[in-house]
């Protein structure tokens, strides 16, 4: 399957909403050319049902030629059959084209996502994200299906003028003369529209943002009081959004009833105007029935065109917000340069703190301020730009892969993602069978040690169960690890969600794990066992963990002590308690 390539923002073809969109339609060429030829012959075979039915009016009924009049019908018959043949072959390429264009749209802010990583949360709402991908992508599909049926209206229109101009100029030339000034009108009402809509997405977008920031803290409102401030906030925004949603109510009512009023008119006039001709003897009745027909006809083209020009205003607003998106980029680029052998475990060192992490250690890092751990395991796991070093490689020199391979931050803002709890305890994307190697093992000659071995096994995912002291939660589960995650993992208390994202960063076994405070939401008990579980399950590996508990700095090999963002005291845990500032973080767990 061919891959879909990424917009380039900073290619010129790229940048614009317009061009983004002629950008898209490139690659649904065959199925924009199909549904436009196929609109084509659907609307010139109705086009050409009102001539053949006053043919068969003229020839067969008045003139009584019986031949005549089985030759038009059946024409009309087979007109039918084309018309129908061909709107369903329109439809069918129309829902391609809406269909790949918003897959592929979606993909693209998928990989974008993915691409700003922790960069996201700080560049755009959660609501935008959530908007683009749900509203946005849809307006732009059916901003080019729609195509389909107004390049078919275009055709149609013009047919229908040029059989008019041949049978009677003025009829023609009032069609020739209408139907600019319909689109002209109708033209002064995009622009209005387009601007509404635009601070009407925008307002949604802020609105969305709001919504699922109550959801995801609506545990927290409640223990503070804060559900009918934040209620009050969502119902004054609310109405802001209602009102813009009016405003843009008000033009598109009056765009829709141009679509009925103005084809009405031209309708009538050219009735008007036939009917004349036939009682002054200039045409004949059948005639009269087919300029009729076509009046009648008009009306359907003129409402699709309309209706093209008004979803292409709403997909080159959602275009808008795709491309800003698009063009955001991360904070640092990634390095380009090849990864150097592995050469074994080695220590993470951060200059600017003065943290080193020994290879293969236990190291536990108290900070006075959780702001500092906050910033230290950024730039540990190089989700900031710094200066931190694996070994002798800086971590701006290896791709992002493989510092994600060979490093994992785990914290409690992480989420438990939906679906059975053992292939979520697992991880996406683990290569690992059972009895066999993990992931990057023999990947260019950098085979990990023997604790890898059995990695993604359901053996492996016991130990890491047992580890982080989650059996308990298991075994209250009706199916166990088949058990199925529900969205967010809102089924698990706050300390069941931090002991089973535990499992699954263990799971993950990575060359360096670290851990910022896994221990805060569980009791002293649960702590010191999890605490004794990790240390041995991570035995021969490089483990890194934030906090202050005494329980965990105790079971740690070594320990930093950090303030102000600087490491300035380590040691053992015992020995570190004859340092006033480091006692006086700790001693708050001591006394309780």
């Amino acid at each position: 399957m061919r891959r879909f390539p990424d917009p380039d923002p900073g290619n010129p073809d790229h940048r614009s909403p317009t061009s983004y969109l002629l950008w898209l339609a490139a690659y649904q060429r065959n199925a924009l050319f199909a549904g436009a030829l196929y609109g084509i012959v659907h609307v010139v075979a109705q086009a050409l049902v009102p001539a053949a039915v006053g043919k068969a009016i003229d020839t067969g009924i008045i003139a009584r030629d019986q031949r005549a009049l089985l030759l038009w019908g059946g024409a009309v018959v087979v007109l039918g059959v084309v018309q129908a043949t061909a709107g369903i072959l329109r439809d069918r390429a129309a829902l391609t084209t809406r269909l790949g264009a918003s897959y592929r749209t979606a993909q693209h802010i998928a990989r974008q996502a993915a691409r700003l990583g922790a960069a996201l949360p700080k560049r755009v709402a959660k609501g935008e994200i959530v908007n683009a991908g749900v509203v946005d992508i849809g307006r732009l599909g059916d901003a080019l299906a729609e195509t389909a049926r107004g390049s078919g209206a275009i055709v149609a229109i013009a047919v229908v003028a040029a059989i008019l101009l041949h049978t009677s100029w003025q009829l023609g030339l009032v069609v020739l003369l209408g139907v600019p000034l319909m689109v002209g009108v109708v033209s002064l009402l995009l622009r209005p529209l387009h601007r509404r809509q635009q601070r009407l997405r925008e307002q949604q977008a802020e609105l969305t943002g709001r919504a699922v920031d109550i959801v995801s803290g609506l545990r927290v409102l409640r223990g503070i009081g804060g559900e009918e401030v934040f209620a009050d906030r969502y119902r004054a925004d609310s109405q802001r959004v209602r009102a813009a949603g009016v405003a843009v109510a008000r033009v598109e009512a009056l765009l829709d009833g141009a679509k009925v009023l103005l084809p009405g008119l031209l309708t009538t006039v050219v009735v008007w105007l036939g009917a004349h001709y036939v009682a002054t003897g200039r045409m004949g009745a059948g005639q009269l029935v087919a300029f009729y027909g076509y009046a009648v006809f008009l009306v359907d083209p003129l409402r699709r065109l309309t209706n093209a020009a008004g979803r292409l205003t709403q997909g080159h607003v959602a275009a808008r917000r795709i491309t800003a998106f698009l063009a955001l980029r991360p904070e640092f680029a990634p390095s380009a340069v090849a990864p150097a052998p592995y050469q074994g475990p080695a220590p993470l060192t951060d200059p600017a703190s003065g943290l080193t992490v020994a290879p293969g250690r236990f190291t536990a890092v108290a900070c006075a301020s959780p702001t500092d751990a906050a910033t230290l395991a950024a730039r540990l796991g190089r989700y900031t730009d710094s200066a931190v070093t694996l070994g002798d490689t800086p971590l701006a020199d290896l791709p992002p892969d493989e510092i994600r391979r060979r490093i994992l931050v785990a914290d409690n803002d992480d989420r438990l993602f939906a679906g059975p709890l053992r292939e979520e305890l697992r991880g996406w994307g683990s290569d690992a069978e059972p009895g066999g190697r993990g992931r990057g093992a023999g990947r260019g000659g950098r085979g990990r040690d023997v604790a890898l071995v059995g990695r993604g096994s359901d053996a492996a995912l016991e130990r890491a169960v047992d580890a982080a002291c989650a059996r308990d939660i298991v075994e209250a589960l009706p199916d166990g690890l088949d058990d199925l995650v529900e969205e967010s993992g809102r089924n698990f208390s706050g300390g069941q969600q931090q002991r089973l994202r535990l499992v699954r960063a263990l799971m993950a076994d990575p060359e360096v794990l670290i851990l910022i405070e896994p221990t805060s939401a569980v009791d002293a008990h649960t702590e010191a066992r999890i605490a004794h579980g990790v240390g041995e399950l991570r035995a021969g590996r490089t483990t890194l963990v934030f906090t202050t508990s005494p329980v965990v700095l105790d079971r740690a090999d070594h320990v930093v002590y950090v303030q102000g963002a600087k490491a300035v005291a380590q040691g053992s845990h015992g020995d570190l308690l004859t340092d006033v500032r480091y006692r006086s973080v700790v001693a708050r767990e001591e006394t309780e």
